[in-house]
């Protein structure tokens, strides 16, 4: 799922070159709050969920309405998950910090009434350093959580 028609051309052509079935997936140019609600009320479940939207904080005078954006993505995708699901949820917002992420998606948990247990914790890779001197240049933060049954 992704808003841009280019990007999904693009995950397309590499899911072929990769010798994937192209009728494996679902291609979806939808907005993901939409989408996920539309899930929702469709009943549809899954068994993983990945969620690694665009930065929604590039500031921390940004987190405050982007955390309500996190908390809220979070929240409509762990209730599509099935018992023993795995939800992979991502943030590459510099306003947002490695605690508050993890602090927001517990938040939405307890609001989702999901029972979710953090497995992985997640930054970006080696060939993306993050100085001492700037440590809100780590950019990418990852949890890894399994919905209990």
């Amino acid at each position: 799922m992704d808003t841009s028609r280019e990007a999904l051309s693009l995950a397309k052509d590499n899911a072929a070159r990769n010798g994937f079935d192209e009728n494996l997936f679902e291609w979806v140019e939808e907005d993901v709050f939409a989408l996920l609600r539309r899930f929702r009320n469709e009943g549809r479940r899954f068994d993983v969920v990945i969620l690694d939207p665009p930065k929604f904080a590039p500031t921390p005078a940004a987190a405050e309405k982007a955390a309500r954006g996190y908390k809220d993505i979070n929240l409509l995708a762990m209730g599509l998950l099935r018992p023993g699901g795995i939800l992979a949820t991502f943030s590459c917002s510099g306003g947002i910090d490695a605690e508050l992420f993890s602090k927001i998606v517990a938040g939405a948990a307890l609001d989702a009434g999901a029972d979710m247990r953090t497995v992985a914790r997640l930054t970006q890779g080696p060939d993306h350093p993050v100085s001492v001197h700037f440590p809100e240049g780590a950019y990418l933060k990852g949890l890894i959580c399994i919905k209990a049954g």
